[in-house]
């Protein structure tokens, strides 16, 4: 369990003020996204921040990616929209305890390797969609309150505390790395905004954030088989959602800090930290990028930063709503306007013509099912499996034969690259059994028996030469190739003539 569960690196510096500073920033980065995304999930607004709070907290201290920022999320927001309008809040919060459970089985089975298996055009992709997703979503600061677009001098005053904002963030870590620059921003334009009297949209003007500590409340479900019914779905498809971003998270922070985080570990503590959110009021959610990035960007590289800016989070709920709800929005978004600058992967731009198309098809792709479905598991998935798809096609073909008749009048065919269910036609096709002399050898030294596909390959050319009264050996088959043959046996008959010479008898294989 201690691979799980130690609590601190001990043998990590520490920045305590950088910690510090970058944590206080990400806590009032947090309120306007876990506000936006409880009213996405059609619930109040401390259902969201209960959870930014909880999911912070537990990650923090448990999770495998130290600097890493979770909360309250959309990808999970749009999840359980349909079951909050269809049963209500309760069934949410027994949801995402479920979720929770999943993700901690996950973590424990140690399933956080499967992420190896995501391709590196399906990661620019998601980075990619992603970055448009949290630039789309600070548009709505322009519009009032019945949707359409700012005019006048609201808007022309809204675009320069954005651009002002933006132009610290830019240019003060440039002078001077003393204080985070996305902190220094939002101060600035607060006190600017303050001393001026200047009328802007505040984050009062989005929700009322004043609370209490998160409150204990076991989900009031009926303990039935309908309830599991009801709710396994959704639960099943926030724990995916959540350890796929969560873990994709974890990848991109590893490539910018150049450390290595523990995606098991990771899955435990986001499934831990759901469990506790759905029994103390919360929506659930998982890793941020948008505010990991800005965590990351300000120096913070250590679990303190987590913990603190969790930890306000919740003061800012408990004591301090009247002062965070006059905290400008036009700060706050041009905070999250520069992450979605910094999320995007424009080096991914420059590589169109160096990359193979089926990559750049795929990373084009995953960024529009990310950014127009808002789906990011999906996009993810429909990634991979055409990855799959694309590196079956390629292989299959690159099977090829090398042919030649000896001195005995025995023809080689010397098979090179994978006989799997993609490539068996093109296998097939390499043998002329009419026209081949009596005596036929297939050496498998530079190849391998993959699959079932293949081995139903094998016996059909094995027949066909047996068909027309030929023999046919197979050489060099490799030890796995020789017992996924003789697990064949039974289902399909492996024509293999014996031939003392090269110990390949059907009983052998």
């Amino acid at each position: 369990m201690k691979k799980y569960f130690n609590l601190f690196d001990f043998n990590q510096r520490v920045d305590y003020k950088t910690e510090v500073l970058s944590g206080l920033t990400v806590a009032m980065a947090l309120i306007p996204e876990a506000v936006a995304f409880a009213f996405i999930a059609g619930l109040s607004p401390l259902t969201g921040l209960y959870a930014a709070f909880m999911m912070g907290f537990v990650t923090s201290i448990l999770g495998g990616r130290p600097g890493m920022i979770s909360g309250a999320t959309g990808a999970v927001a749009v999840v359980i929209v349909s079951l909050a309008a269809s049963h209500g809040v309760e069934y949410v919060f027994a949801a995402v305890v479920l979720a929770g459970i999943l993700q901690v089985a996950a973590g424990t089975l140690r399933l956080g390797k499967l992420m190896r298996l995501v391709p590196h055009p399906v990661i620019f992709g998601f980075v990619n969609g992603l970055a448009i997703i949290i630039f789309m979503s600070q548009l709505d600061q322009f519009k009032d309150a019945t949707g359409n677009w700012l005019t006048g001098p609201t808007l022309y005053i809204l675009l320069g505390l954005v651009a002002l904002t933006m132009l610290i963030i830019w240019g003060l870590p440039k002078l001077t790395k003393a204080v985070p620059a996305s902190l220094t921003a939002i101060l600035v334009v607060f006190g600017l905004v303050t001393a001026l009297n200047i009328d802007t949209k505040t984050v009062g003007d989005m929700a009322d954030i004043k609370g209490g500590f998160p409150p204990f409340h076991l989900p009031s479900v009926p303990l039935t088989f309908e309830t599991l019914q009801i709710i396994f779905p959704y639960a099943a498809i926030v724990a995916g959602v959540g350890l796929i971003e969560s873990l994709l998270t974890l990848n991109i922070i590893d490539e910018i800090t150049e450390t290595r985080g523990r995606g098991n570990k990771e899955a435990v503590a986001q499934g831990i930290a759901n469990m506790l959110s759905g029994v103390f009021s919360g929506m659930g959610g998982c890793a941020m990028i948008g505010q990991s990035l800005i965590n990351i960007s300000s120096g913070a590289r250590a679990r303190l930063s987590g913990i603190v800016a969790s930890v306000m989070l919740l003061v800012f709920i408990m004591f301090g709503s009247s002062l965070i709800e006059q905290v400008p929005m036009a700060a706050l978004t041009g905070l999250m306007i520069m992450v979605s600058i910094g999320t995007f992967e424009w080096a991914s731009l420059k590589t169109w013509n160096k990359m193979p198309k089926s990559d750049v098809f795929l990373m084009i792709l995953v960024t529009l099912v990310t950014a127009v479905l808002h789906n990011l598991a999906l996009a993810v998935l429909v990634g991979v499996i055409l990855a799959a798809l694309f590196f079956a096609w390629d292989n299959a073909k690159r099977i090829r034969a090398r042919k030649y008749i000896d001195e005995n009048g025995v023809k080689h065919y010397e098979m090179f690259g994978p006989l799997f269910f993609a490539s068996t036609t093109a296998f097939a096709d390499k043998f002329d059994v009419q026209n081949d002399p009596e005596e036929v050898i297939i050496d498998f030294a530079e190849s391998r028996v993959v699959d079932m596909s293949a081995i139903e390959a094998l016996n059909k050319i094995t027949e066909r030469y047996q068909k027309a009264g030929k023999k046919v050996h197979l050489k060099h088959l490799s030890p796995d190739c020789r017992k996924l043959l003789q697990n064949a046996d039974t289902l399909i008959d492996i024509n293999v003539i014996e031939d003392p010479t090269y110990k390949l008898a059907v009983d052998e294989i």
